[in-house]
């Protein structure tokens, strides 16, 4: 690990190793934060190409020739937007297909990231252990030739083979799904619609006690299911006209908000959530049912309802 001035500012050029492993650059705003990013490189076979701060970061990414990631660690508040412009630079870059990039907040900074950043090449990372950020950076500085869900994991190497199975899960199951298509196709008749339009935000509100009530009787995360605690969330939401930032999402996804965050980014890019940018408040964007999904959700309970007013 390379050694960290106190005021993170760049390490100097003899102390930076070049080899042929992965390379990429560590963006941190404490000793702390380089450490971790550090750690991480090490244990997923990278090299560290440079450390610096978030003021420095601009003119090293100039200067920078080659990159497989940007492995940013920040825990401070937004000053002066410094914040904000390393992540529009980040999503510039993903955009571009230049790198990826690892972001790591605490909760307080998930909205800023969450309104900066959108491309499937920025994996956001909330408090996350040892284990989660050596898996993150596998992830990134992984070929690009290489897609998680189709590839055939008894032709990879055995860390990417564990890394496949336990990223590619959601967009398993996401793919699994059928596209969207109008409740008119294969639906409840019209009749039978409007008397399912019935359920109302109390109703659901006590399905999610009822859910939380489980984790008292059975313990370790036996009932984990963030994309359906979401929905009823964001149900809740839509029908007491209230607005969900990603922040309150992850809470009420009852994960660990790194798990939380990648079914956000991966229901929201399968349409079932929508980002509405915050008007008053440019480091936030809320999110939102869709339509589609809205319908079906509301179409689902009624006709639940009907069969047992228990429903969980």
């Amino acid at each position: 690990m390379v050694d960290v001035p106190s005021d993170a500012a760049a390490v100097p050029l003899e102390k930076i190793e070049y080899r042929a492993e992965p390379s990429v650059l560590i963006v941190a705003d404490s000793a702390a934060g380089m450490e971790r990013a550090g750690h991480a490189a090490g244990a997923a076979g990278c090299r560290v190409s440079g450390t610096f701060a978030p003021g420095d970061a601009a003119g090293r990414l100039d200067r920078q020739v080659a990159l497989d990631a940007l492995l940013i660690d920040v825990s401070g508040v937004d000053a002066d937007g410094e914040l904000s412009a390393l992540f529009d630079r980040a999503e510039a870059a993903a955009r571009a297909g230049s790198f990826r990039t690892i972001i790591s907040t605490p909760i307080g900074l998930v909205d800023l990231v969450a309104a900066r950043t959108m491309h499937a090449d920025i994996f956001q990372l909330c408090e996350a252990g040892p284990a989660e950020w050596r898996d993150s950076v596998m992830l990134a500085t992984m070929p690009r030739t290489i897609r998680l869900e189709d590839v055939n994991k008894q032709g990879l190497p055995p860390r990417l083979a564990l890394l496949s199975e336990a990223m590619g899960q959601i967009a398993s199951i996401l793919a699994s799904l059928p596209e969207e298509e109008a409740l008119a196709a294969g639906g409840p008749e019209d009749g039978d619609r409007q008397a399912e339009s019935q359920i109302d935000a109390g109703q659901i509100l006590a399905m999610i006690r009822a859910r939380r009530l489980r984790d008292d009787y059975f313990k370790g995360g036996l009932f984990a299911d963030p994309a359906w605690d979401m929905l009823l969330d964001l149900m809740v939401a839509r029908l007491e006209r209230k607005r969900v930032a990603v922040s309150s999402l992850c809470i009420a996804a009852a994960v660990p908000p790194t798990t939380a965050l990648r079914w956000i980014k991966a229901l929201t890019e399968r349409g079932h959530f929508v980002r509405v940018a915050d008007a008053q408040d440019g480091r936030r964007v809320f999110i939102e049912l869709s339509d589609k999904t809205a319908a079906k959700l509301e179409a689902y309970l009624g006709a639940a309802q009907r069969i047992s007013p228990l429903m969980v």
